[in-house]
């Protein structure tokens, strides 16, 4: 870990205390430590030089200019809720923070929420909603996540099985550049094929091509109060063979999936009633308009008897169906209980997710470890979650094998190793086994176009 001296730091950091708002700049070790982790806290985290904590986007140019001019790295921070080590320090590193912009301003006319990065999603969905509008992308995390961060890493949820993920809700953004440029991409249009789809670029960089400073979003009408269906059965292969059935016909508003594991997990956290011996756990709801919200979860309900549930209930109770969504939102809280974890992100194409359990199921078995999951069954995206005794230095060897195992494995099912937390740093070394030497190369060339200098989030993405 680099160390420098408070003479040399106070001296190095003065022209940029100069440039900023009163107060942006902290540099006591006790508090610029506070900043060293995201939700990781991996311990290959590095010791920031300094922590800016930025009030406006001039804040955000100054810090990066003076970065450029320096040779110092820059790594951007939300919320700090970030789960593969994206924002995570370096050494030496400014950490940027963007937790103070926190604005947000609803336009009715336009169906669209401007937002600043530190705002947090919970926050964007309660403005919406006091104007009869919703802002459907739904992590698990939405009441301490960013909208920085969830447009870093271009984060889903709950809902993206029907409503998709954060970059269907972007139609514009304010990026500062590698120099310190603020560009200004997109705006209130729904519709724009004007040049290249610059949004669409940042949209997911995690931080590594620009710092977004403000971001246009858009909204759509209230959702319409769900009914939901709860399903068990003995095996979870069944469950997500039921899942391609049910998405094959329907198109469900929510479809989760919580392995026998989790759901003890949950059980042993918080007691909520859910059926300890069962082999899976399906949550689906359905908002279609009037009639049809009914005949849909009828359906659902028939597929899963077909399909070898063993009980199936259904309610339009919107507080007996938020207790079953918020178990499965407080499943990977409840994991981390049982011991470290290694959280994966891996995702399918739907009809291979029977393939992909079975497989971590076994990857499981041979190394000798435990992987719960959870997922966004409906679009094929699961979260396996490796668990192995803190401290024992074989176990954790064989978790990081089984890790590495899990993601080769949903890559030779035809998906991805992160459908919606990011690479990150925890990741990267799979992301050659996914794209491949051309897009890698591809890749390399658009960062160094915008980046020739390496300051943006060094080691985190590729």
């Amino acid at each position: 870990m680099t160390t420098v001296s408070k003479d040399a730091r106070d001296l190095h950091l003065a022209g940029l205390t100069q440039a900023l708002t009163p107060g942006a700049l902290l540099t006591e070790p006790e508090g610029v430590a506070a900043y060293r982790f995201d939700y990781t806290a991996d311990a290959g985290a590095g010791m920031p030089l300094a922590v800016v904590r930025a009030a406006s986007a001039a804040d955000v140019q100054a810090t990066v200019r003076w970065a450029a001019q320096h040779g110092v790295p820059v790594v951007p921070r939300g919320a700090g809720s970030g789960l593969s080590g994206g924002s995570n320090a370096v050494d030496g590193c400014l950490v940027l923070s963007l937790e103070r912009m926190r604005a947000v301003e609803v336009d009715t006319a336009t169906r669209t929420v401007t937002v600043q990065p530190g705002a947090l999603n919970v926050e964007v969905k309660q403005a919406a909603a006091e104007h009869g509008l919703w802002y459907p992308p739904d992590p698990s995390s939405f009441e301490i996540c960013s909208i920085g961060g969830n447009v870093a890493t271009n984060a889903g949820g709950l809902c993206c099985v029907k409503y998709g993920v954060t970059t269907d809700y972007v139609l514009g953004l304010d990026v500062v550049l590698a120099d310190g440029t603020l560009v200004r991409l997109g705006g209130q249009r729904v519709k724009d094929s004007a040049g290249l789809s610059l949004v669409k670029l940042f949209v997911g960089s995690e931080g590594t091509l620009g710092v977004v400073t403000r971001a246009i979003l858009r909204l759509v009408p209230a959702q319409a109060p769900p009914a939901t269906l709860v399903a068990t059965f003995d095996d979870v292969a069944d469950a997500a063979r039921v899942v391609v059935a049910i998405g094959a016909t329907l198109r469900a508003s929510m479809m989760e999936l919580m392995d026998q594991a989790s759901i003890n997990a949950v059980e042993d956290h918080r007691s909520m009633g859910l059926d300890r011996t069962a082999g899976a756990l399906l949550i689906a709801q359905s908002d279609a308009p009037g009639a049809a919200r009914g005949e849909e979860v009828a359906e659902m309900e028939r597929l899963c008897s077909a399909g070898g549930a063993r009980e199936c209930f259904t309610t339009t109770d919107a507080a007996e169906s938020e207790l079953f969504v918020a178990a499965r939102r407080a499943a990977i809280i409840a994991i981390e209980r049982r011991g470290a974890i290694m959280l994966e992100d891996v995702g399918v194409p739907v009809p291979r997710l029977p393939d992909l359990l079975t497989g971590i199921a076994e990857i499981a078995r041979i190394r000798g470890v435990e992987i719960p999951v959870v997922a966004h069954a409906g679009d094929g995206n699961t979260h396996p979650i490796v668990v192995y005794p803190p401290g024992d230095a074989d176990a954790k060897e064989r978790a990081a094998l089984a890790f590495s195992e899990v993601m080769s494995l949903a890559i030779a099912l035809g998906g991805t190793i992160t459908g919606e937390h990011g690479v990150g740093r925890l990741k990267r070394a799979a992301l050659p086994e996914q794209l491949g030497p051309d897009v890698m190369a591809l890749t390399h060339r658009i960062k160094n176009a915008l980046d020739p200098l390496d300051i943006l989030n060094p080691g985190a993405g590729f």
